[in-house]
C-alpha cells in the first residue's frame, strides 16, 4: 500500500512505454466516410491519474469535439442514406462479404492495441492488465460473432416446406442503430453492440461514453476504411446536444444504450414513434451475493472481493451487497478485512496492482457521503484503512452491519465500498432481491445442495443469472447476459445479439410448379441475395 501523500507520481516516476504525447487534441470525427476537420468548441478531457509537479497536480490530457444539433443531423442524414430503407450497399450486401468488411477492421483494428490499451489506462484508471484484457477479449468478441453469423447463415441457407407452403427464413437488418456504450468497458461493451449490429447490416451512429472518449479517436480511421461511407457516423458532445435530436427525429430505429435507467427512460420518451424504436439497454444492477452459514469462509472471501472490487467495483456485475449469516459473520468480515487490506493500490502501469483511480468527478466524494450516512445509521467501517481517499483515488470500505435505513443499501454504489448485512433467515435476503428494483446476478455461497436448489428455484425467477460458489460476471460472451426489472432490455451474447439487432424475415409461396420453376431460377442463376442456398464456409 502507498502512502496517501505519494499516491500520484512524478512525470519521471511513469514507465516511458506508457507515456502519451499529451495534450491529445482530437479534431477529427467520421461523418459520411470521411475523417472531417472540426472547427467548434470543444470539451476537456481529464485523467483520473494526477502527475505531481513540484506541490501541483495536473490531469488534463486533451480534448473532443463539443458537437451540436446540426452535426447530429448530418450524422443521422448520413446513416439514414446509408441504409436506404435496406436498399443501400451494407444492408443489401452478402453476409459473406460483410463478414470479410469485419475482419479486415479487425486487422486495423489491432494496429491500434497498444494507443488504445494506453489510452484505457490514463482516461479511465483500469490496469494495464485488465486494459490488455478488455481489447483482447472485443478482438475474441468479434471473431466469435463472425463464426455465430456463419452457423446462423448456414441454417438459413435451406427451405421450409409447411401446409404446401415453400419458405426460406432469414434474418435482415433494422435500420439505424444508435449505439452508446459504458465508461467503464468502454471498449468492450460498445462493441458488444456496435459489431453485431453493424455485422447484420444496419447503419451506425456511435456515441463514445463520456469517460473513454480518446481511446476510440485511433480507430476512426480503420471505421473508414473498413465501411462503405455512411455505414459508421461518430458524433460527440453533451446528450441534450447530440442525442435528444437523434431521439426526436423518429428516424433512430434501434437504440443500444448501457447506463442507467434513468438516462435510457428519457431517451426512449423521446421518440415520436415508440413502437418502431427497439431497445437494446444494459442498466443497474445491485448484485447481492448470499452466504450460507456453512460457506467456505476463504473461497468466499476471494471470491467476494474479486467480485465485489475487480476495477474498484466499477462493473454492473459486481456483487453490489453481501448478506452474511450471523453464524459466521465476524469470522467472514475479519478474513474479508485482512484480505481487503492487502490489495495493492497505485497507479495503473504498476505491477500486480488492484485499486486505481476513479474517473467520474466527485466520485470520492459521494462514496464518502454513502459511508457517513451509513455511519450516522449504525454501520461501521470495518477495516483500518477503508474510506481513506486522495483526490480520485479512494481505498476500498468494508460497512457493517448494513441495514434498509441506509442509502447504500438502496443504492448502486458503482465503486469500492462493500455494503454488508447479518442476516439470521434466509428470507431476509431473498426478500430484498423480491423487492428491488434491480434483477441482474445473484451469488450463492454454501455447501448444502437441498438449500443451494430451494435458493436457485426461488432466485431465478427474479435475476438472470445465479452463481454458485462464485462472483457475479457477463461471461463467457456466449452465455446469455441479460436482466429483470430495471437492469436491462433485451439480450446478449454472441448468439443472441445478432438477433437482437435483426428481425426474422420470410420469402413464402404456395408450393406448386410454377412457383417452383420460378424459384429455381432465381437460385440457379443468383439473382436474389436474400433467395440462396448459398453456403459460407
Amino acid at each position: 500500500m502507498k502512502d496517501f501523500e505519494s499516491i500520484f507520481p512524478k512525470i519521471d516516476d511513469v514507465p516511458t512505454e506508457f507515456r502519451c504525447k499529451f495534450p491529445i487534441i482530437q479534431n477529427e470525427y467520421l461523418l459520411n466516410g470521411e475523417i472531417k476537420k472540426w472547427q467548434g468548441e470543444y470539451s476537456q478531457v481529464f485523467s483520473p491519474i494526477y502527475i505531481k509537479n513540484g506541490s501541483e497536480y495536473t490531469n488534463h490530457i486533451g480534448s473532443y469535439p463539443m458537437m451540436g444539433e446540426t452535426q447530429a443531423y448530418e450524422a443521422l442524414d448520413a446513416a439514414v442514406e446509408a441504409y436506404n430503407n435496406g436498399n443501400g450497399e451494407w444492408p443489401a450486401m452478402r453476409v459473406e462479404d460483410r463478414i470479410n468488411r469485419i475482419k479486415k477492421f479487425v486487422i486495423l483494428m489491432k494496429e491500434q492495441r497498444d494507443e488504445v490499451i494506453n489510452l484505457l489506462m490514463w482516461e479511465i484508471g483500469k490496469s494495464h492488465k485488465d486494459s490488455a484484457k478488455e481489447f483482447d477479449r472485443t478482438v475474441e468478441y468479434i471473431n466469435d460473432t463472425i463464426d455465430e453469423l456463419k452457423n446462423i447463415d448456414r441454417d438459413a441457407s435451406k427451405f421450409t416446406i409447411s401446409q404446401g407452403i415453400i419458405a426460406q427464413i432469414r434474418r435482415a437488418p433494422l435500420g439505424v442503430v444508435l449505439c452508446m456504450g459504458p465508461f467503464n468497458y468502454p471498449l468492450n461493451e460498445t462493441f458488444a453492440t456496435l459489431i453485431p449490429a453493424l455485422i447484420m447490416g444496419n447503419t451506425i451512429i456511435f456515441k463514445p461514453p463520456r469517460f473513454g472518449v480518446l481511446l476510440h479517436y485511433p480507430l476512426l480511421k480503420a471505421f473508414q476504411e473498413a465501411f462503405p461511407k455512411g455505414v459508421v457516423n461518430t458524433v460527440y458532445g453533451q446528450g441534450e446536444q447530440v442525442i435528444t435530436p437523434l431521439m426526436k427525429s423518429g428516424k433512430i430505429n434501434v437504440l443500444a444504450f448501457i447506463g442507467t435507467s434513468r438516462v435510457a427512460d428519457i431517451l426512449k420518451t423521446q421518440h415520436p414513434k415508440p413502437h418502431r424504436l427497439k431497445s437494446i439497454l444494459g442498466l443497474e444492477a445491485k448484485n447481492p451475493a448470499i452466504i450460507l452459514e456453512d460457506a467456505d469462509l476463504d473461497a468466499t472471501v476471494k471470491e467476494c472481493v474479486l467480485g465485489a472490487l475487480s476495477y474498484n467495483g466499477q462493473r454492473c456485475t459486481a456483487l453490489k451487497i453481501l448478506f452474511v449469516h450471523e453464524k459466521i459473520a465476524d469470522d467472514f468480515l475479519n478474513k474479508l478485512s485482512n484480505a481487503v487490506e492487502e490489495l495493492i493500490s497505485g497507479m495503473p502501469w504498476d505491477k500486480d496492482v488492484d485499486i486505481t483511480p476513479l474517473p467520474e468527478t466527485g466520485k470520492t466524494e459521494y462514496l464518502s457521503e454513502l459511508i457517513k450516512d451509513a455511519e450516522a445509521n449504525g454501520a461501521k467501517v470495518i477495516n483500518p484503512r477503508g474510506g481513506d481517499f486522495n483526490k480520485s483515488f479512494f481505498f476500498p470500505a468494508i460497512l457493517y452491519n448494513v441495514n434498509e435505513k441506509m442509502r447504500v443499501y438502496h443504492e448502486e454504489q458503482f465503486g469500492p465500498i462493500i455494503p454488508v448485512v447479518k442476516y439470521k433467515n434466509i428470507q431476509e435476503p431473498l426478500n430484498y432481491v423480491i423487492d428491488s428494483d434491480f434483477g441482474q446476478q445473484a451469488s450463492i455461497f454454501g455447501k448444502n445442495t437441498d438449500q443451494i436448489s430451494e435458493l436457485i428455484d426461488t432466485l431465478v425467477n427474479q435475476v438472470c443469472r445465479v452463481n454458485i460458489n462464485s462472483q457475479c460476471q457477463r461471461g463467457p460472451d456466449n452465455f446469455p447476459f441479460t436482466g429483470r426489472k430495471d437492469s436491462a432490455e433485451g439480450t446478449l451474447s454472441t448468439h443472441d445479439a445478432l438477433r437482437a439487432f435483426s428481425i426474422r424475415t420470410l420469402c413464402a409461396a404456395k408450393e406448386n410448379g410454377k412457383n417452383k420453376d420460378i424459384i429455381r431460377d432465381i437460385l440457379r442463376n443468383e439473382k436474389s441475395d436474400f433467395l440462396s442456398t448459398d453456403f459460407i464456409l
